[in-house]
């Protein structure tokens, strides 16, 4: 029998491509006005991915040593599988995808939070307004009735900007906005830190070729006080 952390390591890629697929249908749903054949074809993916989430969370799940710290610690999960009212969510799983593009690409550790906090923001800006776009436009107070208005209000609450033109009225729509808040503060701080650490970098690399210049005059000193030295020393032998 298969371990916890063997089945996450081999179905880490399929599940990355399962998210993707959802992504594209999803994106398709809410975007375009779709009717007949494709709308049955994005429905059978979404349908389909869902059983795949929750099959992969039912795995995890029993594989775990201790389930019940397991299940505590993913409770989020558990809800986005099994609430339909929050499936949007389910598009947070492409996060999974990013993690493992970020374990593949080799390269300096900042270079790789980097990358990682630059796709995650496009991804979770992205989805943010796929969801809100879906649960607002058909409510009659709604102020969110375009994706490109969608859009401006994802950039303006991860931004923590919030002008307020623009507000959710729906339950599923708060619930959008709540997690793109939590997910915004996350991502500053994750770009506060990194630049943070290049700055501190960047003085001690300072702060040591200064060292190193300072040593190097010492030595030289040293020298020239050895070299006077031993010249005085003759002159004084000499006849």
């Amino acid at each position: 029998m298969v371990s916890q952390q063997q089945w996450e390591r081999r179905t880490q890629w399929p599940m990355a491509g399962v998210a993707l697929c959802f992504l594209v249908a999803y994106s398709c749903q809410v975007l375009l006005d779709l009717t007949g054949t494709w709308q049955a074809v994005c429905a059978v993916v979404i349908l389909g991915s869902w059983v795949l989430f929750f099959v992969d969370y039912t795995a995890r799940l029993i594989l775990a040593d201790q389930r019940l710290r397991w299940f505590a610690h993913h409770l989020f999960d558990f809800a986005v599988v099994l609430l339909p009212a929050i499936r949007p969510l389910q598009l947070l799983r492409l996060l999974a995808m990013l993690s493992v593009m970020h374990r593949a690409v080799g390269g300096a550790i900042r270079g790789k939070v980097m990358m990682y906090t630059i796709a995650s923001s496009v991804l979770l800006i992205y989805v943010a307004s796929l969801a809100m776009l879906e649960a607002e436009r058909g409510h009659p107070d709604s102020t969110v009735t375009t994706f490109g208005e969608a859009l401006w209000w994802s950039m303006a609450t991860v931004t923590t900007v919030g002008y307020g033109d623009f507000s959710p009225v729906t339950t599923t729509g708060r619930f959008v906005a709540a997690g793109l808040m939590i997910g915004g503060i996350s991502l500053i701080g994750v770009v506060t830190a990194t630049i943070a650490s290049w700055i501190v970098e960047q003085v001690s690399e300072g702060d040591a070729a200064h060292q190193a210049a300072t040593a190097l005059q010492i030595e030289e000193l040293r020298n020239e006080v050895a070299r006077l030295g031993e010249r005085l020393e003759s002159d004084s032998v000499r006849p």
